[in-house]
């Protein structure tokens, strides 16, 4: 776990951090419509990929490596292990300068998330989870408690912009409707996994849902007591790109279902 911890940091402070608000001209590109990368992103990678092979030789499916070659990800169900690597998330943050941004890795087991590393560059915090033995800000063990017992006070992100217009506009109006501050999120989910795990958040509703974005924090969560389901109430398992859409994520069970339920509401 340690030596994965380090890996991130070190590619973090080689070829992220000297960039974070000193992007040159042509060091961002965009690599589908409305998706933007940077030269950080891409070194970043190449990196962290090579040095997680020279610690475990399985697969790697990285975010860049799969803009490039979709089938890549095919990995994630055709391999038994595999390593899921985001060098950057929250790029539109980076570009901004704005400080939430993480560089976040996990190892997947027979389709199932196992471990999983979050770095936080400019606090310099690390979360780590591993399947069975807990979540870990640090050397702070995370016990995530339960969500208020007034929805009325729980705060909360859904991320609907992905679904059609107003199913949007349903599940915006509703949330706003029954809980106490909906915000809009923080564009990383290295940074709004944590939040869920620290307490600082109680729901958040992803819908898409790219497997470097969430199996690292999925663990996190759960491993701190949390529940991270898709909205059958199936546990959460990385997809390729494509696959399974919709992931709900709470402080716990009764917040889980109740969000559910207020959120899908005619």
């Amino acid at each position: 776990m340690d030596k994965v911890a380090e890996i991130l940091a070190e590619a973090s402070a080689e070829v992220v951090e000297p960039r974070f608000r000193a992007l040159a001209a042509g060091e961002v590109m965009e690599k589908a419509p409305g998706e933007v990368v940077t030269v950080a992103d891409r070194e970043a990678e190449v990196i962290i990929e090579r040095r997680l092979r020279e610690l475990l030789p399985v697969p790697v499916v990285g975010e860049e490596a799969v803009a490039a070659d979709p089938a890549l990800a095919r990995a994630l169900h055709s391999e038994p292990a595999v390593w899921l690597v985001d060098p950057v998330d929250g790029t539109s943050n980076f570009i901004a300068g704005r400080p939430e941004f993480a560089v976040m890795a996990s190892l997947v087991r027979a389709g199932q998330t196992v471990a999983a590393w979050i770095w936080q560059p400019v606090t310099a915090t690390c979360y780590t989870a591993e399947l069975g033995a807990g979540a870990w800000r640090g050397g702070h063990r995370l016990t995530r408690p339960p969500a208020p017992a007034v929805p009325a006070k729980w705060r909360g992100s859904v991320k609907s912009r992905f679904l059609a217009p107003a199913d949007h506009e349903r599940m915006q109006r509703n949330a706003h409707a029954a809980f106490g501050e909906v915000t809009p999120g923080r564009h990383a989910a290295g940074i709004e996994y944590p939040d869920i795990a620290d307490g600082e958040l109680d729901f958040i509703l992803y819908w898409r849902t790219l497997p470097w974005d969430h199996a690292p924090g999925s663990l996190l969560v759960t491993e701190a007591g949390g529940v991270s389901a898709r909205l059958d109430g199936s546990t959460y398992r990385p997809e390729a790109p494509g696959g399974v859409d919709g992931l709900l994520v709470a402080a716990d069970r009764d917040t889980w279902e109740h969000v559910r339920t207020v959120l899908f509401a005619d």
